[in-house]
């Protein structure tokens, strides 16, 4: 290095300094949380910073240095939003889990929302009249019965009239029940694709003419599971990855209109998607009554009813924070530039990248000890013959 070592480092610690207050100023004036920057890019930032210190003259170094922290800062996540009044959104599935939440949410910021329930005089209905603002509108909306679809259609265009209608969340979706697939009925697979998939398709389909009036936003409720192969969630996932490959066509699709499609894919939070222990017993028992009796030997009962443990497991190990993916959805709907997909969550962009850009086997080993959840014990063929195996 060229210089008196105590100025170079003088001249690291201002540009330092420097960066990292303009960096603060950035995220906190457009309310962009830390974990939603780059910290890869923060790291490689703060290794760039010693290799030239270390390596480089003191003024090619700085230079260097000041170059990538500058391509970091134009880089960083602005939130340039829409103003909310005046914007109307129809979120499905508001019962309960993030659909309840959504509506709470999205009321607050001053959205007219139209929440979609199953029951309009249910506990969930009954607390979103309780708790949100008068503007808030219920509506009856079953996503799998095509009269329930048209009705809600006729209600709010009579309502949004020209305007048209802003945006839709298609949150409404089941995960049914989490086996292995091939213990699971073809009936399970049935109701989740109607759900989770053709209900999309269908509320998608009646109110598009809305959305392409107002050049909005179609924001849709993916997952986790359909980017990813998760063990138990063949149903479920296979449903979430027609949804977000469906929700890719139609961005492009809709380009042409100026309406813009989102894709939302949370990992583990704690919704009442996972069920009660009473809908569970009786999904358990739908598989004992489906399952041949060569299948039922092999897995064995006791491996059976220790399924319902996976659901227990899955419930209470998820974030009960739902506040990571509202913030998304709301970017979504209202934010000048919306991203294509978001992924809040625990391992949400990490389990993608390792089944994407990793050979199989690292996949299926990490898949093993982290899922590892759904083995509490191993169907009763397997446990045979390790025993024999030991024996032998």
């Amino acid at each position: 290095m060229e210089g008196d070592p105590r100025d170079v480092t003088a001249l690291y610690v201002a540009l330092t300094a420097l960066f990292s207050g303009l960096v603060i100023h950035k995220l906190a004036k457009n309310k962009v949380k830390i974990e939603n920057a780059s910290l890869w890019g923060l790291q490689s930032l703060m290794l760039l910073e010693l290799f030239c210190y270390f390596v480089f003259p003191a003024l090619l170094g700085a230079i260097i240095f000041i170059v990538a922290c500058a391509l970091y800062y134009v880089a960083l996540p602005v939130r340039e939003m829409l103003p909310t009044p005046g914007k109307t959104v129809l979120v499905t599935g508001c019962d309960s889990g993030f659909g309840h939440a959504l509506a709470k949410y999205l009321d607050e910021q001053g959205v007219l929302v139209f929440a979609g329930v199953l029951d309009k005089n249910g506990p969930g209905a009954v607390e979103l009249r309780r708790f949100c603002s008068s503007k808030l509108c219920l509506i009856q909306l079953d996503v799998t019965n095509s009269g329930e679809i048209e009705a809600a259609y006729q209600e709010i265009n009579r309502q949004v009239q020209d305007s048209g209608l802003w945006g839709i969340v298609h949150n409404a979706g089941i995960l049914g029940y989490a086996a292995d697939g091939e213990l699971l009925p073809v009936s399970f697979y049935k109701q989740s694709m109607e759900v989770n998939f053709f209900g999309v398709v269908g509320v998608t389909r009646m109110f598009l003419p809305l959305l392409r009036r107002s050049r909005g936003r179609l924001v849709a409720m993916c997952s986790l599971a359909g980017d990813c192969p998760i063990p138990g969630f063949a149903a479920y996932a296979a449903t979430k990855a027609a949804l977000s490959m469906f929700s890719a066509v139609m961005r492009q699709d809709l380009l042409k209109w100026g309406v813009k499609v989102s894709t939302i894919h949370p990992s583990g939070f704690k919704t009442n998607i996972f069920g009660s222990q009473e809908y569970l017993s009786s999904q358990t028992q739908k598989i004992l009554e489906s399952i041949t009796p060569d299948v039922r030997e092999d897995y064995g009962d006791d491996y059976l009813v220790a399924l319902k443990d996976l659901h227990h497991e899955m419930f209470t190990t998820s974030s009960s924070d739902l506040s990571p993916v509202l913030e998304d959805v709301f970017h979504a709907l209202l934010a000048r530039h919306p991203h294509p997909s978001y992924s809040p969550g625990r391992f949400a962009y990490f389990i993608p990248c390792l089944f994407r850009y990793f050979p199989s086997w690292v996949y299926d080993t990490f898949s093993k000890k982290t899922f590892n959840y759904h083995r509490t014990i191993l169907p009763k063929s397997l446990r045979i013959s390790n025993n024999n195996n030991k024996t032998d």
